[in-house]
Order: C-alpha cells, then sequence, then structure tokens
C-alpha cells in the first residue's frame, strides 16, 4: 500500500516521492491517520480497511466541490487508492495553528460567501455520502422541510428502530418537522455538513475546512452545527451575520437541524445521546 501512496504522490506532483518519514497522527475515531514525508515535503493519509473506499471518494468529492467555491481553503486533494486488503485517501499536510480573533472572524464571513456562491433551487447532492459513517441519502428534492424531514431526521429514525430504539411513529414526528420547516423559503447552499469545531482549522490566519458532508441545503445547518457541541467564538459569528444577517426565527430551526446530528450520535454511539434525541423530539413536539 505505502508503495502505491508513493507512486501516487510522484503522478501528481511529477516528481520522485519516497517516504522517509512517517507516524501516526490525530484523525478522527473513524480511520487511521498518518504524516508521511520525504523529509521536505509532507502528506496527509488516511487509512482504513477495503470497503471504506466509498467513503474515501465521497469525502474526496466534497472538498472538492467545496475547493471549486473559490471562498474558503480546504487541504488539496492528491488521491484515493485501494490496496488488496486497504483503502486510503491522500491530502496535503498542512500544520495547523491556534486561531486569533480575527482568523475566527475571517472564518465567519468566508463561510458565509461559501453558503452565498452556491445558491441554487434544489435540495440534495449527485451524490449520496456518509456524516461520520452514517450513510447520508441526497436525492434532489425542489422542497426544503420535505427533504430535511424526510431524508435527513425521517431515515435516521428508521436507523434506530432497526435497533429497537423508537420515540414514537415515525411518520408523526416527520410530520412535525415538515410542518415546523415548511414556512421556511429559500434557496439551497453548498453546505459543509458537518461543521464542528474537530472539523476545522487554522493555518498563518487561514481557515481550512475539511471532513465534509457535503450537500445542498438551508445555510443555517451549518451555523447550528457550529453551535451544538459548545459555539465557536464570537468573532466568528460578527463574521458571518456582517455577511448575512442572522435572521428571525433561527434559534428554532437550530433546534431542529441539531436535531439530525444528534439522532446520528444516537446511532452511532447510543449511550446518553438516545435521552438527549427523545428530550430534544419532545421539546420539539410542543413547539
Amino acid at each position: 500500500m505505502w508503495h502505491q501512496i508513493e507512486q501516487s504522490i510522484s503522478e501528481y506532483t511529477q516528481k520522485p516521492f519516497s517516504i522517509k518519514q512517517k507516524h501516526l497522527v490525530a484523525g478522527g475515531d473513524i480511520s487511521q491517520a498518518f504524516q508521511i514525508s520525504n523529509a521536505r515535503q509532507s502528506y496527509f493519509v488516511k487509512v482504513n480497511d477495503l470497503n471504506f473506499v466509498d467513503n474515501f471518494n465521497a469525502e474526496a468529492i466534497a472538498l472538492q466541490s467545496l475547493a471549486l467555491t473559490q471562498t474558503i481553503n480546504t487541504p488539496n486533494f492528491i488521491e484515493v487508492g485501494t490496496s488488496k486488503a486497504y483503502s486510503y485517501l491522500i491530502l496535503e499536510f498542512i500544520n495547523f495553528s491556534a486561531p486569533s480573533d480575527i482568523s475566527w472572524y475571517q472564518a465567519g464571513t468566508q463561510l458565509a460567501y461559501l453558503h452565498k456562491a452556491s445558491s441554487q433551487p434544489m435540495f440534495g447532492f449527485d451524490d449520496n455520502n456518509f456524516i461520520g459513517k452514517t450513510p447520508q441519502f441526497n436525492r434532489w428534492q425542489s422542497n426544503w422541510s420535505t427533504f430535511f424531514a424526510e431524508q435527513r431526521i425521517g431515515f435516521q429514525l428508521e436507523l434506530l428502530a432497526e435497533q429497537d430504539i423508537r420515540f414514537g411513529d415515525i411518520d408523526e414526528i416527520v410530520g412535525i418537522i415538515h410542518n415546523l420547516l415548511k414556512p421556511r423559503k429559500l434557496n439551497a447552499s453548498l453546505l459543509h455538513g458537518d461543521l464542528w469545531r474537530g472539523n476545522l482549522g487554522f493555518s498563518h490566519d487561514q481557515v481550512y475546512l475539511y471532513d465534509p458532508a457535503c450537500y445542498y441545503g438551508d445555510y443555517e445547518t451549518d451555523l447550528a452545527m457550529t453551535e451544538l457541541f459548545g459555539a465557536f467564538p464570537a468573532a466568528f459569528y460578527q463574521g458571518y451575520y456582517k455577511v448575512t444577517p442572522q435572521e428571525s426565527g433561527y434559534s428554532t430551526r437550530r433546534e431542529i437541524y441539531n436535531l439530525y446530528h444528534i439522532l446520528n450520535h444516537a446511532n452511532l454511539f447510543g449511550g446518553s445521546y438516545i435521552e438527549q434525541a427523545k428530550q430534544h423530539i419532545l421539546s420539539l413536539s410542543e413547539l
């Protein structure tokens, strides 16, 4: 596998590349992550089982989709490949550092420009992909409330039901979400889709997005997730709302949108996320 990775980098750079240094780095809890180097140039490599290649291909497509907007930085994509037993994803290696308030402000403005640059009338994506390890279906839909209620909330509830975890009648819950979002009229923005603090970093005061789960949807879903596990610094929101002022009703929609990620965590990890999902659904049912 490592020889194939050397060949891929050599073809990408049009220069011979030989791994001189290789060590594990932090890269999430799904795949192993490595920094490899020829002592001059470093690359970031994710490695997983052979059947994980679809996940890596989806990640590559999403990174390239974000990069094409030319609004916000992403690591350069090098290659997805497989060996007899493994699949791998090769990206540019970036040395991250602690951000300043100015960096956070710029991150907010650049995310807002990403959302503005990609506005279009349909919700979905050309390809299905993944949110973490969970499949994420992106069938094109002209109605946002239908898309989110069915393909996001309904699908997660069905996965939980397969584990005998139920919070009530799925159709009723989907109907509640649909009705709450029905007044929302908007064009679709290209979303990062999984925008928590672990999926962005800063280098030389520039923000980089990675590990995306892209689709076209309500820009507020990205903003909502930035608040799910503890909000980003205030400068980030100041930068975002300088470009796109906050709309009325966001605080309610934030709870709807974050239910998707809570349900996904309940599917992936169980435990306290199941009770959190239950309480979240109860509170939305009372609106």
